[in-house]
């Protein structure tokens, strides 16, 4: 009976501590803003796309690397779709290593359509040291990497505060986040009021660039997203028609047999 008793005691007990647990949980959900691109007919915001790339190469570049995206990407369809003229131009802005040259040494020059996005490091050593040892994420599929997706991202990106809550210690070179886990994050806050200048003329406050960054960034994770909503829209609707044309048919077939 007693150890019947002690049983019970210890997972009551647990089961009120990961009460509070979830109630911690809850009290941190990410954001979720009006995506255009959510629902079964969702499609990118171009404008948005363009200005989630200018905050992404003036602000985010210059830790993380997109090594899975090409600067020809910006030009296809489903994209941020920019002409062809405007990719070329970004791309020159970097300079990648090429070579051997006629003399065998290797040599830079200006990145074409079919380079994918410059790296801010050499190698991942490089990177570490910059960044007291922790390595900045690849950001190409960071929206599908991360539970929540958009919503984390986008809501991590404002999640940053002045006042650390009691009871919370951050190391060196770590800042508090309420959406971070545990609320630590290396990163610091990086989205700031006018942090760019939007060259279509919109405001850039804080919310506006995270939410065209983080669309961005769904974007690269799933560049075919419209492509597959569409395939899929043309599926349901060939589905539909089959399902009628078999249940007229099966109808008839045993309306005729009854007789």
């Amino acid at each position: 009976m007693i150890k019947r008793l002690s049983i019970f005691l210890l997972l009551l007990a647990h089961t009120v501590s990961m009460s509070f647990v979830f109630a911690s949980e809850e009290m941190h959900v990410p954001m979720q803003p009006d995506w255009s691109f959510q629902g079964p007919l969702g499609k990118f915001d171009r404008a948005e796309l363009q200005r989630g790339y200018q905050v992404y190469t003036e602000v985010c570049s210059s830790c993380h690397s997109m090594d899975l995206v090409s600067y020809r990407n910006l030009v296809q369809e489903g994209g941020p779709e920019f002409s062809e003229k405007q990719a070329k131009a970004m791309a020159a802005m970097f300079e990648v290593e090429a070579g051997p040259d006629a003399d065998g040494e290797m040599f830079m020059r200006p990145a074409i359509l079919s380079d994918k996005f410059v790296s801010p490091w050499k190698n991942e050593q490089e990177g570490r040291i910059s960044n007291g040892g922790a390595y900045p994420p690849d950001l190409s599929v960071m929206v599908k990497a991360r539970s929540g997706g958009a919503d984390y991202v986008y809501s991590l990106l404002l999640g940053y505060e002045d006042e650390v809550p009691e009871g919370i210690i951050l190391d060196d070179g770590v800042y508090y986040n309420v959406y971070a886990k545990n609320q630590r994050i290396a990163m610091p806050q990086v989205i700031y009021e006018d942090g760019v200048e939007y060259t279509d003329g919109t405001a850039a406050t804080e919310v506006q660039m995270a939410k065209d960054v983080t669309a961005f960034l769904a974007w690269s994770a799933e560049p075919k997203l419209e492509e597959r909503k569409r395939i899929g829209f043309k599926v349901i609707v060939y589905l539909i028609i089959l399902s009628f044309l078999l249940y007229f048919t099966n109808k008839r077939i045993w309306r005729d047999t009854s007789h």
